[in-house]
Formats: structure tokens, C-alpha cells, sequence
């Protein structure tokens, strides 16, 4: 096994290691430095300019124009974002504190409604 060293980092990356790390059976440690191995990998790879993947992520180049393997670099960051904002989501707890109804589908396709909380437009 190789040596560590500890090491601070912010508490929404650990989340984030920690969430993403589970899916994968990994410990939030192991998750930091898989993607620190593939950060490494990337900044050293020829064929995957870093600085148009972050262009791209950030919304100031066209995905169009990079190359199969950076889109595939951005198709993986972006099924990342997405799946750390869809888990994070509390939609249930979100419209019962603004006191909106809303209607959902349960684990069979049945359609669910649920009813205003008090003090909150009844739109559903």
C-alpha cells in the first residue's frame, strides 16, 4: 500500500468523494484519489486540452468543437453535476415549506398527490 499524507480539504468535496465514493464502493478517501489520479492523467494527456474542457464546463466554447475523448471527459463531468444536484434534491420538503401541492408517480406509475400545507397557494 503507498504511503499518505494527510491532507485538508473543503467539506463540499468530501461530501461529494464520500456520495460519488459509495456508489462506487469506495471511502471518501479512495474517491479523492481516484479523481486526483484522473486529474493528473488528464493535465498531462496531450490529446485532452484541460483548458477547453473548463471552457466548455463553463459555458465560453462549443462543445462541438473538442475533440471525441475531451467530450468525453465533459459528458462524464456533467453525468457528475447532474448527480450530485438530483441527490441533493428535496423536492417533498421544498414545496411543503411554500406550501405548494404537487402530484408524483410512487414505484408502481401510480400518480400521487399531495395537498397544500397551510399558508401556500393550492397549484397542483
Amino acid at each position: 500500500m503507498a504511503a499518505t499524507s494527510p491532507t485538508r480539504i473543503d467539506n463540499e468535496l468530501y461530501a461529494s468523494a464520500k456520495l460519488v465514493g459509495g456508489r462506487m464502493s469506495r471511502s471518501a478517501a479512495q474517491q479523492i484519489a481516484h479523481w486526483a489520479r484522473i486529474g493528473r492523467e488528464l493535465e498531462a494527456s496531450h490529446s485532452v486540452s484541460y483548458r477547453d474542457v473548463a471552457d466548455v464546463l463553463d459555458g465560453r466554447r462549443d462543445y462541438d468543437e473538442l475533440t471525441d475523448r475531451e467530450q468525453a471527459v465533459v459528458r462524464a463531468e456533467w453525468t457528475e453535476r447532474i448527480t450530485e444536484r438530483r441527490e441533493g434534491l428535496n423536492l417533498a420538503e421544498q414545496f411543503a415549506h411554500s406550501g405548494r401541492s404537487y402530484v408524483e408517480l410512487d414505484q408502481h406509475g401510480n400518480i400521487v398527490r399531495h395537498p397544500a400545507q397551510d399558508g401556500g397557494p393550492a397549484d397542483a
